[in-house]
């Protein structure tokens, strides 16, 4: 047997997988369950009790995580030669327009945030049919749609991270890496769950918030207890 196998089942030996923890010793539990050689993602998944189906229990938010992503986010800003200096000084990984549009017609999708400004809109809204299916179509409500380029930029590579809602009422998204501590972890999962409960739809009937796991990209999930949060 594989070393890292026996590592993983000694480990999950120590773990009561049915068990509820806070949101710290979640955060723990998730770091000690987790062998891989590279730094994996931490995610969290809050089930809600919405019907995503309705206009309006379609929850949707930003949050600016206080310890980032811990992830090198690619950055293309698509904006007018005026914009571009700003771009650049901010920190964008590419920026241009038409070269830029022309690649992703082609195919080219290889960035992690669009961010572009309502004048360049009608060229950009030609790409819909490639970026909507890779969640990188900009938005003028995650903030990726603004005159203010450069600022974007800065928030997005300081951790701000757009969610929504899928179809099944789960909001899943990455808090952080293996390597951040529990505190940092937990201090993440907060901040969405804070964001969230600012976002509930007064048509959302019942228990607002139904269950929350935190889970690594090699782990199983860990689940929260939600009097803790």
């Amino acid at each position: 047997m594989a070393k890292n196998t026996k590592n993983r089942k000694a480990a999950l030996a120590k773990v009561d997988l049915n068990k509820e923890y806070s949101l710290g010793d979640a955060a723990g539990v998730v770091k000690e369950i987790t062998f891989t050689k590279f730094d994996a993602s931490v995610d969290i998944d809050v089930r809600l009790g919405v019907d995503p189906r309705k206009a309006d229990q379609m929850v949707r938010g930003i949050v600016t995580l206080p310890h980032g992503t811990g992830k090198e986010v690619k950055v293309l800003v698509l904006c007018t030669p005026d914009k571009e200096q700003e771009a650049k000084d901010a920190g964008a990984d590419y920026v241009g327009l038409d070269d830029y549009i022309a690649k992703i017609e082609k195919g080219w999708t290889d960035v992690d945030v669009i961010i572009t400004m309502p004048a360049v809109m009608a060229k950009v809204g030609r790409l819909g049919r490639i970026l909507g299916p890779r969640n990188l179509m900009p938005n003028p409500k995650s903030g990726t749609v603004t005159p203010e380029v450069g600022k974007a930029v800065k928030e997005v590579k300081a951790g701000k991270i757009d969610f929504k809602v899928d179809k099944t009422g789960i909001i899943h998204t990455s808090i952080g890496k293996v390597s951040f501590s529990p505190e940092m972890l937990a201090a993440n999962a907060a901040e969405v769950i804070a964001t969230l409960n600012k976002l509930k739809p007064s048509s959302a009937k019942g228990t607002y918030i139904r269950s929350v796991t935190l889970s690594s990209t090699m782990s199983p999930a860990v689940t929260v207890d939600k009097n803790s949060i």
